[in-house]
C-alpha cells in the first residue's frame, strides 16, 4: 500500500482478443461487407454481449436453430465450431456456410477424428454443453465421454480403456486439467493425447492473471458472464488468492469492491474488446487518484485469415 492512499492500476499483459476471436469477428464484417443485408450467425460467433450487439447493428442476425434462417441465405458458424450433424443440415436447408471456427479448435477436432479412426474410446475435458464441447464431441458418431470435475474422472467408466486419449476444452483452466488428467493417467495408464491439444492464448492469459495475482489486491476480469474463458480467469484469481469480480463493463462495478483497495489489477477474457478495458480503466481515475501500470507479457503473435464464402 502506498502512504498517500493513492490506488493503483496494474493492467494484465496479455489480455483481451485472441487470434481465434480477431478471425471470427473479421469473418462477420467482412461477410457483411462483401454481401450486405442480413447475415445469419449460428449461436454467438463470440461470448461478448457488447461484440453480439455492435455486429447486430451492422446487420448480423443471430440464430440459435438453422431453421430460423431461410433458404439460400449466408449462414456462418461461431468460433465455437459445430458437429458434423449441423453441417449436414445446413446443407439440406440449402444454406450458404461460412465456418468461422477458430483454427485453434479445428486442431482439437482433427485430433478427435484420428483417434476414432483408430477406434480409441475419446474423453473430452470440458463443460457440458458448452458449445465448443458440443461441437468438437459431433465430429464423430459414435459416443464420446465428457468430465468436467475430477469426480466425474474418478467415476469414467470406458469401453476400452486400454484405448483411450483425450482431448480439452480450449478455455478451461490448466489447474482444472491437470487435476482431471492426473486422475485419468492414474486410471487409465495408457491414456493418449496431442502435442497440439492446447490453447496457447488461454493459457498465456492466465499466467498473466496469476503474475497479477501477485502484486494486487483485488482484480476485475472484463468479460461477460457466459464467456468461458473469462469465467476461468476470475477463478484463477481466486485461486491465487486475490478477490476477484467479473465485469462485463464499468456498469458492473460497485465502488465498495474497490473502497480500500490500493492495488487494483485489470485483466480481459479473450473475446473482450481493449475500449471496454479503457473505460473500466476511465470508471476508477474518475473516482480515485490513481497510478497507471502495465505488467509486461509475452505472447505468440498469430493472425488467422478470415473465412469467407469461396473458401468453403
Amino acid at each position: 500500500m502506498k502512504a498517500n492512499k493513492e490506488k493503483e492500476i496494474i493492467v494484465a499483459s496479455p489480455r483481451g482478443f485472441c487470434a481465434g476471436v480477431v478471425r471470427a469477428i473479421e469473418t462477420v464484417e467482412n461477410t457483411l461487407d462483401a454481401y450486405g443485408g442480413k447475415v445469419y450467425v449460428l449461436h454467438e460467433i463470440v461470448h461478448n454481449r457488447h461484440v453480439i450487439a455492435e455486429l447486430e447493428e451492422k446487420g448480423a442476425v443471430f440464430v440459435e436453430k438453422l431453421e430460423d434462417i431461410p433458404a439460400g441465405e449466408i449462414c456462418i458458424f461461431s468460433a465455437h465450431g459445430v458437429s458434423v450433424d449441423i453441417e449436414k443440415r445446413a446443407e439440406e436447408l440449402g444454406l450458404k456456410t461460412i465456418d468461422a471456427t477458430c483454427p485453434l479448435v479445428s486442431s482439437i477436432h482433427r485430433i478427435v477424428e484420428k483417434y476414432h479412426r483408430k477406434n480409441y474410446d475419446i474423453v473430452i475435458l470440458g463443460h457440458h454443453n458448452h458449445p465448443e464441447v458440443e461441437g468438437t464431441a459431433g465430429r464423430v458418431d459414435n459416443d464420446v465421454y465428457i468430465i468436467a470435475n475430477v469426480a466425474e474422472a474418478e467415476n469414467l467408466h470406458l469401453g476400452n480403456p486400454r484405448k483411450c486419449a483425450y482431448v480439452t476444452q480450449t478455455t478451461l483452466s490448466q489447474d482444472d486439467i491437470d487435476k482431471m488428467y492426473t486422475v485419468l493417467l492414474r486410471r487409465f495408464p495408457g491414456i493418449e493425447s496431442s502435442s497440439t491439444n492446447t490453447c496457447y492464448a488461454t493459457q498465456n492469459r492466465q499466467d498473466a492473471v496469476k503474475r497479477l495475482a501477485a502484486v494486487s489486491d483485488v482484480i476485475l476480469v472484463v468479460g461477460s458472464k457466459n464467456s468461458s474463458n473469462s469465467n476461468r480467469l476470475k477463478e484463477v484469481a481466486i485461486r491465487s488468492g486475490v478477490e476477484a469480480y467479473l465485469v462485463d463493463d464499468s456498469s458492473d462495478i460497485r465502488r465498495e469492491w474497490l473502497e480500500d483497495k490500493y492495488a487494483i489489477g485489470i485483466t480481459a477474457g479473450a473475446s473482450a474488446p481493449e475500449r471496454l478495458v479503457e473505460d473500466v480503466v476511465d470508471w476508477i481515475g474518475k473516482r480515485w487518484s490513481v497510478g497507471y501500470n502495465e505488467l509486461q507479457g509475452t505472447e505468440k503473435k498469430m493472425y488467422f485469415k478470415p473465412a469467407r464464402l469461396e473458401d468453403t
